[in-house]
């Protein structure tokens, strides 16, 4: 048996670390563990002024994992997530996005009949939460010197569906890719805090119907949405309270479902196109003294592949990472054995399997747009013979499991791109803030018209 060459001994010491069965196990064990801990400490309210701030145990998984990554000199090899396992976590991201789009795409098939008796102001209002965003916060992204990072940033407040939407057609390790998850992690970490503040204070002016205020901080995110109903309500009778949660609750549904949409076709496409304009303008009007944010950074490391790229390991291991994490919340969280959950987990899986195989046979085809379509076709009761099995097995699965598990993966992924976001700093920052700015007084403003 001859020995190894010189070169094929330099290949395997060249290869990446989570090319290993052994590295894949790792980022498994170790991801479950930061869920698990994770949702061990649980929400935590806190009084802000007239409102209250709920930090949920998505944030505390993002804050882990990024830790985690961090410090992975420190860690032993046994549990070490190195920079390798960072980036496959970052890849896996879109992967396990799926999983979350067809929980949110059953949600909204079984709460149609609800949508429809949501009236037009609740239609209307989703403009302003697709729009608001990018009519603030595109301007002054540019004018702060930041390139296409910006289009990712304002499109829409960055919640989960909205990363599914830039991975799919730009790549998380895109400049579009990097924008949407800074501004994502902007919001999580400081959106409650900011909008409970904002909502407070715009509702104690007095100018604006408590109706319209309610739509307005139905976002699409079930933290900022309790964040900004709480400075609301607290400013108003009691006997109004089960009202405006009602109408906050039914619009950040409608944004949560309908937003998918809206983003996807109107507010991404007039982004792109708006930005396409603007830039050459206002990025001249970018101070002398302050650097641009380069459109592709070389701390970045080689991009991540898309989701129709991605060896099927790791697809399967996002799946699994996925599962587990649901099926740890559930069960810490909210109580749910985890043999329901992994029962209705295995229909959620197959779902985007089946999609997923359409995917590879047919590359053209739009893979958000399709599973989201066949997941709310399915969740439709009695529509299909198997609606109500598959409605009754997935109906254990919270919503806010799936979060969890991919803040995890985004940790990660957050501590491996670190010095692209020391790099924007401050500025995605003041961005982020202000396209949540945008969105909730862009919807309030739409409602008031027919309040």
């Amino acid at each position: 048996m001859n020995p190894a060459s010189p070169q094929s001994a330099a290949m395997a010491v060249a290869a990446p670390a989570h090319s290993s069965t052994a590295g894949r196990a790792r980022l498994l064990v170790v991801t479950l563990v930061v869920v698990a801990l994770a949702e061990l400490v649980g929400a935590v309210q806190f009084k802000l002024g007239p409102g209250k701030v709920v930090l949920l145990p998505m944030l505390w998984a993002l804050l882990i994992a990024a830790a985690f990554g961090l410090a992975q000199r420190r860690v032993p090899g046994a549990a070490r997530i190195d920079t390798g396992l960072q980036g496959l976590a970052g890849g896996m991201l879109n992967a396990a996005l799926l999983l979350f789009v067809v929980k949110l795409s059953l949600t909204v098939g079984a709460a149609l009949p609800m949508l429809k008796q949501a009236g037009w102001a609740l239609f209307f209002q989703e403009f302003g939460h697709a729009f608001g965003t990018l009519a603030l916060g595109l301007p002054l992204a540019l004018l702060l010197g930041i390139k296409r990072e910006a289009v990712g940033a304002t499109f829409s407040v960055g919640r989960e569906g909205n990363l599914v939407i830039i991975g799919e057609k730009y790549g998380m390790a895109s400049p579009e890719g990097r924008g949407v998850l800074a501004e994502y992690i902007t919001g999580t970490v400081l959106g409650a805090l900011f909008i409970a503040v904002l909502a407070g204070f715009v509702t104690s002016l007095g100018i604006f119907d408590p109706r319209s205020l309610a739509m307005g901080a139905g976002v699409g995110s079930g933290s900022l949405m309790a964040a900004g109903l709480g400075a609301i309500t607290a400013q108003q009778p009691a006997d109004m309270v089960p009202q405006l949660t009602a109408i906050a609750a039914a619009s950040n549904l409608l944004t949560s479902v309908v937003g998918f949409y809206f983003t996807l076709f109107l507010s991404l496409p007039a982004c792109s196109w708006l930005y396409g304009k603007l830039e050459p303008v206002l990025g001249r009007l970018t101070p002398r003294g302050r650097r641009p944010v380069a459109e592709a950074s070389p701390d970045m490391g080689q991009a991540a592949p898309a989701l129709h790229s991605l060896p099927a390991v790791d697809t399967f291991l996002a799946w699994a990472i996925m599962v587990g994490g649901v099926m740890i919340g559930n069960l810490l969280s909210y109580k749910v054995p985890l043999l329901v959950s992994f029962e209705g987990m295995l229909v959620v899986v197959a779902i985007v399997a089946v999609v997923e195989g359409l995917k590879r046979l047919m590359p053209r085809m739009p893979l958000v747009l399709v599973l989201s379509v066949v997941a709310t076709m399915v969740g439709i009761p009695g529509f299909l013979p198997f609606s109500d099995t598959v409605l009754a097995l997935t109906s254990k699965l919270n919503f806010m499991a799936f979060t969890t598990p991919v803040l995890a993966l985004a940790g990660f992924s957050v501590a491996k791109d670190l010095p692209l976001f020391r790099q924007l700093g401050w500025r995605i920052v003041v961005v982020s803030l202000t396209a949540t700015a945008g969105t909730f007084l862009g919807a309030t403003l739409i409602a008031e018209f027919f309040h």
